[in-house]
């Protein structure tokens, strides 16, 4: 083998052990980077169940505000209430006196 012939075997051996390193490299950095998508996969699922749980809380936190009987709205449902026990009965004592 002349010396041109050995400096190209080792110039060629030389981009081979390169290019296996780098091919070693970037099969570690795509671990990397499968194991961050995971991670942040993870962490997506996690907040959009809290963000479900949060929407459902204002849903029920709305619903129960729509519900809610405020002190005077509960003294004025007793009075009409009261108004038409009297009413009743105003109508059921002029039926008895007839």
């Amino acid at each position: 083998m002349t010396e041109a012939e050995t400096q190209k075997t080792r110039n060629f051996e030389a981009k081979v052990r390169n290019l296996i390193a780098s091919c070693v490299a970037l099969q570690q950095e795509n671990t990397e980077l499968h194991n961050k998508l995971d991670q942040k996969t993870d962490e997506l699922k996690a907040l959009q169940s809290l963000a479900d749980q949060y929407k459902k809380d204002y849903d029920n936190l709305k619903l129960a505000k729509m519900i809610e009987i405020s002190e005077s709205d509960f003294k004025d449902a007793k009075q009409k209430i009261t108004y038409l026990v009297r009413e009743v009965n105003a109508c059921i004592n002029m039926l008895n006196a007839q």
